[in-house]
C-alpha cells in the first residue's frame, strides 16, 4: 500500500482543517488505518486510528473530543477532521496501515504540514 497525506496549512488557533490520505492498492479496506504527527524537535507520537469498516476509532488523550477519524473505503481515503486547533497541533502529519495487524503501522510518506498560529 502507499499513501498520500494532503490538506494540510497554516490556520489561526481555534480553526478547523481537514486532512486526507490516499491509499493506492486494492486491500485498502483490510487494513487498520492511523494518523500519527511529529513536531519540530519531537518523536512522531500516534493521533488515532479506525476500523477496518470505519465503525470505530480511538483517539489519544489530547485529541479527543476534537478530532475525529473517518475513511471512504470506496474511495481508498481516510480523513482526519481536526476542529478546535491548537498551537500544540502544529506538526507534520502522517497517515499510515497497520501492515501486520498488531500495530506495525507503515509505510511512512511525507506527510502534510499543519500550522497552527495563535
Amino acid at each position: 500500500v502507499q499513501l498520500q497525506a494532503s490538506g494540510g496549512g497554516l490556520v489561526q488557533a481555534g480553526d478547523s482543517l481537514r486532512l486526507s490520505c490516499a491509499a493506492s492498492g486494492r486491500t485498502f479496506s483490510s487494513y487498520v488505518m492511523g494518523w500519527f504527527r511529529q513536531a519540530p524537535g519531537k518523536e512522531r507520537e500516534f493521533v488515532g486510528r479506525i476500523s477496518r469498516s470505519g465503525g470505530s476509532a480511538y483517539y489519544v488523550d489530547s485529541v479527543k473530543g476534537r478530532f475525529t477519524i473517518s475513511r471512504d473505503n470506496a474511495k481508498n481515503t481516510v480523513y482526519l477532521q481536526m476542529n478546535s486547533l491548537k498551537p500544540e497541533d502544529t506538526a507534520v502529519y502522517y497517515c499510515a496501515a497497520d501492515l501486520d495487524g498488531r500495530g506495525s503501522f507503515g509505510p511512512w510518506g511525507q506527510g502534510t504540514q499543519v500550522t497552527v498560529s495563535s
